[in-house]
C-alpha cells in the first residue's frame, strides 16, 4: 500500500459528511451590515484600467518569511501562509520543509472540480525531524478587531459577515473569525479526528468553493501564483481523485521558504491590498458589471468569486 494511503485514512469524503456549518446564533445574526454601493449607472471599467491607474502604496510584498515555493519541472507555485489564522501550523509547516521533510515529494490526488492534494509521498514514510505530524485544530481564531478585516456588505450563505483580511478570503460572527474554502485556499489534511493533521499533508481548491468545510479543516493560507500549474494536472482516477499507482504521482522539487531562497532566486511579487480604494473600485466594478457583453449587472458579488490580482513589480 502507498505511503500516503497508509497514513492518511483520513478521506475527504469522511470530511465532507461530517462538515456540517454550524447554524448562527442569535448574537452571530446581529453582526453590522455594512450597506452595498449603490449602481453607478456608467460602464464599468476595466480590470486592466483600475489596476493601472493604482498608485503604489494599494500594493504590497508579501513577508518572504510567510511564503512557501513548491518548484515543479512546469514551473514554480507560490503559497501565502496565514499566521495570525493558524500559526501553530504555520510554524509548523515552515519547519518541515526546512528540515527537508517535503524533498521529493509528490501530488497524490486531484480530484476534479475539488481539490489538488499533496504530501511527501514516500514508501517508507520519512518521519519529520523537527516538525510535528500532528497539532491542535486551528479552525477558528478569536474575533480581534486587531486583526484586518475589508468587510464586503454582500449577503453570505455561510457566515453572517464575511470580507479580506490582508488578501485572505474570511468570514465572522459575534465571537470567531475563520478563513474561507474558496479557489485557491490551501488546507491542512485531517483524519476524523479533529487533531490529526498538521501540515505534512496539504490541499488546495480547485473548484467550486467547498464552504462547507469551513470551520471543519485548518486552513493554512492561500495561492498567490501558480494556480494554473495546479488547476491543470491530471485528473486521478481512483476513489477520491487518488492516483491508482506511485508512478503516476507528479513530483515537485521540494517546498521552500521564501526567505530561505537566494534573494536572486526568489520571484518578485506584489499584491493588491485588500484595504485599499481600488480594492473596493475593482469589487464594485464587478459588483456592477455593465459593459458590451454584461447588460443586466447582478448588484451582488459572492466572497470567492472576487480575485486577488498579483504583479510582478516594476523595476
Amino acid at each position: 500500500m502507498p505511503a500516503n494511503r497508509a497514513l492518511l485514512p483520513w478521506a475527504f469524503a469522511l470530511i465532507l459528511s461530517a462538515a456540517c456549518t454550524p447554524a448562527p446564533t442569535e448574537q452571530s445574526r446581529a453582526a453590522p451590515v455594512t450597506a452595498i454601493p449603490a449602481d453607478p449607472g456608467t460602464p464599468s471599467p476595466s480590470v486592466a484600467e483600475i489596476l493601472a491607474a493604482s498608485p503604489a502604496d494599494h500594493w504590497r510584498t508579501p513577508d518572504p518569511g510567510n511564503l512557501l515555493y513548491m518548484d515543479f519541472p512546469s514551473g514554480r507555485v507560490i503559497i501565502e501562509m496565514a499566521p495570525a489564522f493558524a500559526p501553530a501550523h504555520v510554524e509548523n509547516v515552515s519547519a518541515l520543509t526546512r528540515e527537508g521533510y517535503f524533498q521529493g515529494g509528490a501530488v497524490t490526488r486531484v480530484q476534479d472540480n475539488y481539490v489538488v492534494q499533496w504530501a511527501q509521498a514516500l514508501d517508507p514514510a520519512r518521519p519529520p525531524k523537527v516538525g510535528k505530524e500532528k497539532l491542535k485544530a486551528e479552525f477558528t481564531r478569536p474575533r480581534d478587531e486587531t486583526v484586518s478585516f475589508t468587510v464586503l456588505p454582500d449577503p453570505d450563505t455561510y457566515a453572517p459577515e464575511v470580507g479580506f483580511s490582508d488578501g485572505f478570503p474570511a468570514a465572522r460572527d459575534e465571537k470567531d473569525m475563520w478563513l474561507a474554502h474558496c479557489y485557491g485556499t490551501v488546507g491542512v489534511g485531517r483524519d476524523n479526528d479533529e487533531d490529526s493533521g498538521g501540515g505534512g499533508e496539504l490541499y488546495a481548491v480547485i473548484g467550486q468553493s467547498p464552504r462547507g468545510l469551513d470551520r471543519n479543516i485548518t486552513v493554512l493560507g492561500r495561492v498567490v501564483q501558480g494556480m494554473e500549474l495546479l488547476a491543470a494536472l491530471p485528473r486521478g482516477t481512483a476513489d477520491l481523485g487518488f492516483y491508482d499507482e506511485p508512478g503516476k504521482f507528479v513530483r515537485f522539487a521540494d517546498i521552500r521558504v521564501a526567505a530561505d531562497v537566494p534573494e536572486a532566486e526568489r520571484t518578485p511579487l506584489e499584491i493588491l491590498r485588500t484595504d485599499s480604494e481600488t480594492f473596493e473600485t475593482l469589487v464594485n466594478s464587478r459588483r456592477w458589471r455593465r459593459d458590451d457583453f454584461y447588460h443586466r449587472p447582478v448588484g451582488r458579488i459572492g466572497l470567492c468569486n472576487i480575485n486577488i490580482p498579483s504583479r510582478t513589480p516594476s523595476p
